[in-house]
Formats: structure tokens, C-alpha cells, sequence
């Protein structure tokens, strides 16, 4: 700070100090002059020049030449008389003090004193006249006693304080000792009264004689310090902790921070002129915490000066050593701030002050305020020219630039806007440090480039290239200098020419910023995302998607903004934007797969489902979304043996997240034509995967699962694997597969490592049987039986020997190929490996002479089912079943008539084991005769659906269960419209109207057949199971037949009517 504006800074301050009227302004222009070191002096001098009259204290008045001359003339005794005759008047016209002491009463005391003086006299006369005179003597005692007394006159008027402190101050530039030592007494024993007396409701009122001792002190210690000269140094520490004591234990209120800032204001005075650059200061930040509590206080409008003086006195104190911590700094700039950009609108400045004698100039006080402010900017960065300062200093702008209130954001980016211009023009910054902040702090320029305010935009705009200005100069870069200087002054005119001019200057920022100030930008646009302003949110999300599509992201960035975007994601309102988000996560999904693959699949887990639009953006395109299924299987595929897997581990292995995220990309619809396209992958990789986790012993929950429960906790691993399996088959309309197993419960074959074998092998057929995507997963299996891991051995051998029975295997592979494979399973380690290898070996399709062998054999069996009393039925359709698999699609032709027709007679058996068996294995049989019998069979299967109808009725459990698959298999071979529906009614319905549905969708997928139906029901009217009884009543429903537009079921009705009611009576009975 200059000398001109530390005299201005020493007058008096007042509430009274306003700015000479000025027209307002609209632009920042009236700031500009503080932007040169030449511009630095001309503020302070426009500032203060007018805030007071007085005088600086070293420069005394015309008079105290000549007064001090003929002091120094008196005797001691003239001394000490002159002193008492001055004490006498002061005491006997303390209330003049105010005014200024009348000239004759002057002259008179002057006269018995034997001087004459003819100038002016100032108020402070006679104070200032006592304290020469103390100054002058040498008698320590009279002057302790006198000081006594000075201090112990009344502190109520502004100017006894003020004289008081004259006093003190000119007699501590030779009695030092001695005045400290006065006023450490008054404040043991005076002041503290008042403080243990203040504001509590319950205290009494302090003195008034006493009540601003506080301030007066605090002028003492101001005066003190501006009369030190170079002993300053040595007492200055203890001055200001006096003077921060003081002001923190005083009564608050204007005459309090008058006193403060006016006693600051000479201590900085005389810091500057008698300190050297080497010496440091450690109460500094004590005393600027002072000026900040006071500019906190201040009323949120302006009306005087104040702002402005502290925050100039804060420059001052700032540049003494050593320098400011970074969180003094910090609380500076935030208070500051804060101070000045929370005044309402320089529109409304005026009609927000209060009612004033005198209306102040707010313009030009608003101007003189904002002038200090970027003074108080440059300051700081002159003390510390580097980026780090630089970056340091906008971070403290940020909550403005956030701000809701566009004339905040508008002051703050003008700040901002003259503070880089000032630091390109004149400040050479001193290291070439790259600091990651700064790419955040221009992201939060950027966002306002759609500001509603003009002069916003336009100021963001400009910040932005001076903070690439400033990087191209570190770099030195002269060409890069040029261009953003052909660049700097652009305005969007249209929108297509915006969004170029928005493109190059994205290409010019990835080419000028560190990965790390990259990276910040990017996040801080990710959280621009969250805005409730839609053009704000627009902005982010199209300058994000730019960045993207330029190719500026690299691998190593990719989990830091993936991880950001999640952060902000549930924030994001504005569907336009989630859209255009979207599209940028795609395309970085196309530059780095397998990065953001990786980094999704870390987020969460699988089951939280905020993470799913990730995923789903990644399936905007057929390729990716492939790219992406593929990188999940290897993923899965990554498994580590048990003996280096802890327990604590098994949560993060990669392959479980990928198999929890697989499950839920199943019921995602965007992903439906990926997973039937990686149906053999995902399916061979879900089957090592639970065998994977029994290996782990991972199992805790596999088996307590319910369908019909819903519950929010996540699945345990192996019970996710196993409902992914199902759900692979359901979600890609393989229903019928699911159907298989669901109705044979052969899911449940998978939840335990005993039976995993049957459930594959049983899973196998399925497939087999519907030709559910057998080529591809042929082919799968073979790689897997090459593999060098056990379980891919074990899952592979299982499919391919069940394979071997579908007709369709010779068209994908040779007899050759298929030895081949078999053969290399004869040499494999594990004995089930081996022992499946040898059984496909010796199956009907490498043996064609077989299939002769034992259609004939199952010739001769068919006897065994003649007689009244079949002996050992259940052993006999134990091999029948055996014979039909290993004959598969080869069929058995006529003879699965005759096998037909002779379980079907068997449905009504007495022993549920024995109808239960032909009711399962007469499914088998509809699908055994090829397809010259097809026909046949489907009339046949017509034939059965009555009983099979009834016996989902049936008493025994097992009986039921087998029979709502043959059911289930006769609707599919009929091809009844609402099979699946029907499926899920046999899997999961209950009570009465799971059975009028089924019963509903038998006989609307059988119009006109009716009487047909009706005839086989009335047969169960007298079946000794009450079960199948009570179901024939129910199927026969009277009303249904009366309204049937069939004439043949009606003339049944009329006819049978009164059988019918009297069988009807019967049952019921």
C-alpha cells in the first residue's frame, strides 16, 4: 500500500463518511482503473481523499513548534504547574470538549502560563497541549500521575477519547514504560467492571464514565504506536494483542469499531514506515480476524465507507511478513466476498438503505467497495505469483458462480474477469505448475455461458481464454497465443455457429489442460448436470458429450468421470439431459470397452439398480452392447482357485459381480437381442459359474429362495447364478425349456452339488428336445471340453452326451468330429468325464444297427403290458422310458400308438406310483413317433386331456406334478394359442381360479368339442378318488353348456339335464 493511502487511511473515521453523488453505471468499466500498479495508487487516494479533515498524528499542528520551543524553557516547577492548571480545566470543562474550547478561556490559561499563541486552536488543544508537556518532563512519577489522572477522566464523549488518546500517544514517544504501564492498569481495574457488567439482561447498565474505556484504549494504543517512531518494533506484538483483547471483550457497537479501525489504521501507518522486509509480525492474523468480525456485522446495505477501509486495511496488513497462512487467506476472501456480493442489486441499491439525514452516493460507494476488492485480489497474487495462488483464489469464487441469484453470479464473474486480466497485463507468474483445480474452476466458467444475463455470458466467456491465455504463456506457445487471441471476443450470433465456435474452443482446452485439470472440467460439467436451471443442465451435457466425441478422454480417466457420473445421476432432472448424457456414456463405451466396462461393474452391486442406465446406455448400439455381454462373460471366467480366494474376498471377485450384473441384463430390455445372440456363452459360463461357487462352498441361500416372496435384500451369489440360468431360458422365449424343468422341478436339481449333474444333464434334454439353440451351444461345449479346468470338462461332456439323441447334431457336426471329441474325453483326469465320454461312444447315432436292436426289444416289452394283472409295470416303464431316450429323435414309429393307448389306460390306477409313471411317460411317447405318427398322436393326446385335466387333482402330490408337464406337453403339441399362460397358471396358480383359468383356456383353445369333453367328464362322476369326482362337477358347469352357441352341446344339455342334476346331487352327497 502506497504512503498517500496510509496518510488517507489514518484520519479520522466516521459514520458520516459518504462519496461525492456520481450517475450509475452498467458496465465494469468503472473498475478498470485499479487493473495497473499505477491504477493502485490512484484508488486509495480516490477512496479516502474525502472520508475526514484531521490530520495525520506525525505531522502536528502549525502551532506545536512553537509550544513545544518555550516547553522546553519552563522550569520543573512551571512544568508541573502548567500541568495541574490544565488537569484543573479539563476536569471543570469536560462538556466543551465537544465543541471547541472557547478562544478567550484559551487565552486566558495561555496567558497565566506566559505563552501566546495567535493560530487557530483545534479541540484537542488542550490535550494535546498536556501531553507536550508530559512528553517534555523528566520526572517519571509526575508523569505515571499524571497519566493516572488523564486516564481516569470520563471515556462517554468522542472527543475526550480522542484527546485522551493525543495525550497518551505524544507522551509514549518518550515515557514508553510508563504509559504502558498506566493503561495496563485501568485495564485491570477499570475495564474489566464494565466487561463482568455488560450486556446480560439481569447486570445493571455499566457506568457511563466507564462504559468505552475499551475504545479509548484502543485510540491510546493507536496513538502510541503512530509516536513510536523506530521503537515500534519492539512493542508492536504487544500493542496488537492489547488491541485484539480489547475489541473482543468490549461492548460492540459504532463507537467501538470507529475506535478499532481508526487505531488499525495508524498501527499499519507506522508498520509501513518503520519496519524492515526481514522483520515478522506474529499478531497479524489476530488483528485482521478483528476487521473480519466487524465486516460480518456489517448491515446488508451501503451507506458509509466502512467496507472499503477494512478491506484496504487488510491489503495493508497482508503484505507485512511473515505472509498469510492459506487459511487466514482463505477467511479473508470469504468474508469479503461475501460482504460485498450478498448487497442486493446495484439496482436496488439505493431503495435499501434505510431513512438517512443525509442520503448517501451508493454508486459510488458500491464502485469504492468493488475497487478494494480487486485491489485486495491483486494483492494477494502479487505476494505469491504462482498458479497454485492464482487457483487458490478463484476456488473461493465458486459459491457465487453457483449461485441462484444472478447478480451475484454477476458480480463474481467480473471479479474474476478484472482480476485475470490484471494478473496477463502485469503479473509474470513465476513457475509453470499445473495444478488439477484449474480445470474445475473453467468447467464452472463454462457453465455460464448460457447465462440469462448478457454481461454474465459475455464475462465467462472472456475468463475462460485469459485462463488459457495464461496457460499458453507458461508454455510458451506462440502459436496456440495467437489463435485463442483471434478467438477471445466471440458472441454466438446462431445457434449452429455457437455450438462450432463451443467445438473448437473444446479442442483448444484438450489440447492446452494436464490429464488431471482434464479431468476436473469434465467433472465439474458432470455436476452442472444436477442444475434446476435447464439451460444451465442443456450446456453441461451438450459441452460434455463434445469432449467426448473429441476423442479428448483417455483410458486413465475413464473410472474418475464413470465414478463422478454415478455421484450425480439420481440429481439429474431434465430428461433431455439424462438423454444426451446417455449418448456421451455411449460413445465413451465405443472408445474404451473394456475401461467402462470395468469401472460399471465396480459402482455397486449388480442388484442396486441406479446403476442399470450405465448399462443401458451401453446398448445403444448392436456392436457394443455385444462388446459389452462379451467382456461380462470373460469376466465371469475369471475365477480363482479356492485356496487363494479368502473369505472376506468372495463379495469383490470380479466374475460374481459380472454374474450378478448378467442377471440383470436379462430383464433388460435393451439387452434382449445381445443375450439371444450370446445365448451359448452366457448359458456354458452360468453352469461352470454355479459349479464354480460350490467349489467355493459359497451355497448359504441357494435353497431358501421363494418365487412368490418378494424381498429386498440381494441374492446370495450361487442363488443368483441359478435364477440367472432360469431366467436366460424365460427372458429369450425359451419358455418351454423353463417349463421342462419348472414342472418337473428339476431347478431344484441345481442347489445342490449332489444332484448338479442330473440337473445339467436333465437341462440338456430339454434343449435337445425343443432344439433350443443347439448348434451354438455345441459349439461352445466343445471349447469348454478343451479347456484345462475341470468343471468346463465336466458342464461340456454333460451337454454333448444328451445332444447325441437330437436329430439336428449331425447337421452341425460330422460322426467324425463327434468320435473325436468323445475320444479325447476317454483321456481326461476326471472319472465322470471319461465315463459319459464312453457312454456317448455307445450311443444310438455312432451305431445305427442299434436303433433296430431296440425297436425290436421294444416290441416284445409291449406284451408285458397285456393281461389283467401286468406284472412289475413300474420296472417295465422304467426301461420302456429308457429305450424312447436313447432312440430320441430315431422314434419308434407305429408302436408309440400302442404304447399310447396302453399308459393311458393306466392314468386311473390305483397306485399313485403307477399312474404318475404313465402320465409322465406318455409325454415322451406323444413326441416319439415321428412325423408320419404326428397326426395320429395329436388325436391321441386329444384323446387324453379329460383324465390329464382331472388328475391335476389328483390326491397324490407327485402324480400332480407330473401331470401338469404331459398336460403342459399336449397343449404345445396341439398348439394351443395360450400356452404360456397356461404354463404359468400350472406352475404358480393356486386355488379356485388357478383352476377355472386352466379349465377356461381348455376349452376356448377347443371350440365345438364340448359334448366330447362332457362325455369323458360324466365317466368321473363315479370314480371312487373324490378329488377327480369333485373336479368332473366342476368342469361340467350347467351354465356354460346352456349358453354354448354349439347345437350339438345344447341338445347334450336338454338330453342329459335331468342325469346330469341327479349325479350332480349324488356327488355333493
Amino acid at each position: 500500500m502506497t504512503e498517500g493511502a496510509l496518510n488517507l487511511l489514518s484520519r479520522e473515521v466516521t459514520l458520516s463518511m459518504v462519496a461525492i453523488p456520481s450517475e450509475g453505471f452498467s458496465c465494469p468499466h468503472w473498475r478498470s482503473n485499479c487493473l495497473s500498479p499505477e491504477g493502485e495508487q490512484k484508488l486509495d487516494i480516490e477512496h479516502l481523499g474525502r472520508a475526514s479533515t484531521s490530520k495525520p498524528p506525525n505531522d502536528g499542528p502549525l502551532w506545536e513548534e512553537a509550544l513545544v520551543g518555550k516547553i522546553r524553557t519552563m522550569s520543573a516547577l512551571q512544568k508541573s504547574q502548567a500541568l495541574e492548571a490544565i488537569q484543573r480545566h479539563i476536569r471543570e470543562h469536560t462538556q466543551l470538549i465537544r465543541k471547541e474550547v472557547p478562544n478567550a478561556g484559551l487565552q486566558e490559561l495561555l496567558a497565566a502560563l506566559n505563552l501566546e499563541l495567535k493560530q487557530p486552536l483545534e479541540k484537542t488543544f488542550l490535550f494535546h497541549f498536556y501531553g507536550l508537556i508530559l512528553r517534555e518532563c523528566d520526572c517519571a512519577d509526575l508523569v505515571r500521575r499524571h497519566l493516572a489522572g488523564l486516564l481516569e477522566l470520563s471515556h462517554q464523549s468522542s472527543g475526550q477519547r480522542e484527546g485522551i488518546a493525543v495525550a497518551v500517544g505524544i507522551v509514549s514517544s518518550t515515557h514508553m514504560q510508563e504509559v504502558w504501564a498506566a493503561l495496563e492498569h485501568v485495564g485491570r481495574t477499570r475495564f474489566l467492571r464494565t466487561v463482568f457488567t455488560s450486556s446480560d439482561s439481569q447486570q445493571p447498565e455499566p457506568d457511563t464514565h466507564w462504559r468505552w474505556a475499551g475504545s479509548t484504549s484502543l485510540l491510546c494504543y493507536g496513538q502510541m504506536a503512530a509516536r513510536a517512531g523506530a521503537q515500534i518494533l519492539p512493542w508492536v506484538d504487544n500493542i496488537v494483542s492489547r488491541m485484539v483483547y480489547y475489541f473482543s471483550c468490549s461492548r460492540y457497537d459504532n463507537i467501538l469499531k470507529t475506535s478499532f479501525l481508526s487505531a488499525t489504521i495508524m498501527l499499519l501507518k507506522a508498520l509501513r514506515q518503520n519496519s524492515t522486509p526481514s522483520y515478522k509480525f506474529s499478531q497479524i492474523p489476530e488483528l485482521i480476524q478483528c476487521l473480519l468480525r466487524i465486516l460480518q456485522k456489517e448491515p446488508n446495505f451501503l451507506a458509509t465507507l466502512f467496507r472499503e477501509k477494512i478491506i484496504l486495511v487488510i491489503v495493508g496488513l497482508s503484505n507485512l511478513r511473515p505472509s498469510l497462512k492459506p487459511m487466514v487467506k482463505s477467511q479473508i476472501l470469504h468474508t469479503c466476498l461475501q460482504s460485498l456480493y450478498r448487497l442486493p442489486p446495484t439496482e436496488t441499491l439505493r431503495s435499501s438503505l434505510p431513512l438517512l439525514d443525509v442520503a448517501p452516493d451508493v454508486t459510488a460507494l458500491y464502485r469504492k467497495s468493488m475497487q478494494a476488492l480487486d485491489l485486495l485480489l491483486q494483492s494477494l497474487i502479487s505476494e505469491n505469483k504462482s498458479v497454485d495462488e492464482l487457483c487458490f483464489i478463484l476456488q473461493h469464487m465458486e459459491p457465487w458462480l453457483r449461485s441462484d441469484s444472478s447478480h451475484e453470479r454477476q458480480r463474481a464473474v467480473q471479479t474474476i474477469f478484472l482480476f485475470l486480466k490484471y494478473v496477463v497485463d502485469y503479473v509474470g507468474l513465476t513457475e509453470e505448475a499445473t495444478p488439477s483445480m484449474l480445470g474445475h474452476q473453467i468447467g464452472l466458467l463454462m457453465l455460464l455461458w448460457r447465462d440469462k444475463e448478457p454481461v454474465t455470458q459475455s464475462h465467462a466467456h472472456q475468463c475462460v481464454y485469459l485462463l488459457l491465455q495464461l496457460l499458453t504463456q507458461q508454455k510458451g506457445s506462440t502459436s496456440k497465443f495467437m489463435y485463442l487471441n483471434k478467438m477471445k471476443n466471440f458472441e454466438a450470433n446462431a445457434r449452429r455457429e455457437t455450438e462450432m465456435k463451443f467445438y473448437d474452443l473444446v479442442k483448444v482446452l484438450d489440447g492446452n489442460l494436464t490429464m488431471g485439470q482434464h479431468t476436473q472440467l469434465v467433472l465439474t460439467l458432470l455436476r452442472g448436470l444436477c442444475s434446476h436451471n435447464h439451460l444451465r443442465c442443456d450446456l453441461a451435457s451438450q459441452l460434455l458429450l463434445m469432449i467426448v466425441e473429441d476423442h479428448s478422454i483417455k483410458a486413465e480417466q475413464v473410472a474418475e468421470i464413470l465414478q463422478g457420473l454415478f455421484q450425480e445421476l439420481p440429481s439429474i432432472i431434465f430428461k433431455n439431459t439424462l438423454q444426451t448424457v446417455m449418448q456421451a456414456v455411449s460413445v465413451l463405451g465405443t472408445q474404451h470397452a473394456q475401461e467402462t466396462v470395468e469401472v460399471i461393474l465396480s459402482l455397486c452391486h449388480p442388484s442396486e439398480r441406479q446403476v442399470i442406465p450405465l448399462w443401458k446406455a451401453l446398448a445403444s448400439n448392436t456392436q457394443l452392447a455385444r462388446k459389452v455381454l462379451t467382456l461380462l462373460y470373460m469376466k465371469l471366467r475369471l475365477r480363482p482357485p479356492k485356496e487363494l480366494v479368502r473369505f472376506t474376498q468372495q463379495a469383490e471377485l470380479i466374475s460374481l459381480l459380472a454374474l450378478g450384473t448378467i442377471y440383470e441384463l436379462l430383464y433388460t430390455q435393451e439387452y434382449k437381442a445381445t443375450v439371444r445372440w450370446a445365448f451359448a456363452g452366457v448359458l456354458v459360463g452360468l453352469l461352470t459359474q454355479l459349479h464354480y461357487l460350490f467349489e467355493l462352498d459359497v451355497v448359504d441361500g441357494i435353497s431358501d429362495y421363494q418365487e412368490d416372496v418378494l424381498d429386498g435384500k440381494p441374492l446370495s451369489p450361487c442363488r443368483t447364478c441359478l435364477e440367472a440360468l432360469k431366467g436366460l431360458f424365460w427372458t429369450t422365449n425359451y419358455w418351454e425349456v423353463f417349463a421342462y424343468l419348472k414342472l418337473l422341478r428339476g431347478w431344484e436339481l441345481f442347489e445342490h452339488m449332489e444332484t448338479y449333474t442330473e440337473g445339467v444333464t436333465l437341462l440338456a434334454r430339454a434343449m435337445a428336445h425343443y432344439d433350443c439353440e443347439v448348434k451354438a451351444v455345441l459349439g461352445q461345449a466343445v471349447i469348454s471340453l478343451k479347456s484345462s479346468e475341470e468343471r468346463d470338462n465336466i458342464v461340456a461332456i454333460l451337454i454333448i452326451a444328451e445332444f447325441l439323441n437330437s436329430h439336428e447334431l449331425t447337421q452341425y457336426m460330422s460322426r467324425r468330429t463327434v468320435d473325436n471329441f468323445l475320444s479325447l474325453g476317454l483321456n481326461n483326469p476326471n472319472q465322470l468325464v471319461r465315463a459319459m465320454s464312453l457312454k456317448g461312444l455307445s450311443s444310438a447315432l455312432r451305431h445305427p444297427e442299434k436303433v433296430m436292436l431296440l425297436r425290436n426289444r421294444l416290441a416284445g416289452l409291449l406284451d408285458g403290458f397285456v393281461g389283467p394283472e401286468p406284472k412289475d409295470v413300474m420296472g417295465l416303464m422304467e426301461i420302456l422310458g429308457d429305450i424312447l431316450h436313447r432312440l430320441g429323435t430315431q422314434g419308434v414309429g407305429a408302436t408309440s400308438l400302442r404304447i399310447a393307448q396302453h399308459l393311458l389306460q393306466l392314468f386311473d390306477n390305483e397306485q399313485a406310483d403307477v399312474r404318475g409313471g404313465a402320465i409322465l411317460l406318455y409325454g415322451d411317447v406323444l413326441y416319439s413317433g415321428g412325423k408320419k405318427y404326428q397326426q395320429a398322436l395329436k388325436n391321441h393326446a386329444f384323446q387324453a386331456l379329460v383324465p390329464l385335466l382331472f388328475h391335476l387333482a389328483d390326491s397324490c402330490p407327485n402324480v400332480v406334478m407330473k401331470t401338469k408337464l404331459t398336460f403342459l406337453r399336449c397343449a404345445i403339441l396341439l398348439k394351443w394359442e395360450f400356452r404360456k399362460e397356461l404354463f404359468g397358471k400350472l406352475a404358480w396358480g393356486r386355488g379356485l381360479s388357478a383352476e377355472n383359468d386352466v379349465f377356461i383356456y381348455t376349452v376356448e383353445s377347443n371350440l365345438g368339442n364340448y359334448h366330447q369333453f362332457l362325455m369323458q367328464a360324466l365317466t368321473y362322476l363315479s370314480s371312487p378318488d373324490r378329488n377327480l369326482k369333485q373336479a368332473a362337477m366342476k368342469f361340467i358347469d350347467l351354465e356354460i353348456l346352456k349358453q354354448d352357441p354349439d347345437s350339438m352341446s345344447r341338445r347334450f344339455y336338454s338330453s342329459f339335464l335331468e342325469d346330469i342334476w341327479e349325479l350332480s346331487q349324488y356327488v355333493t352327497h
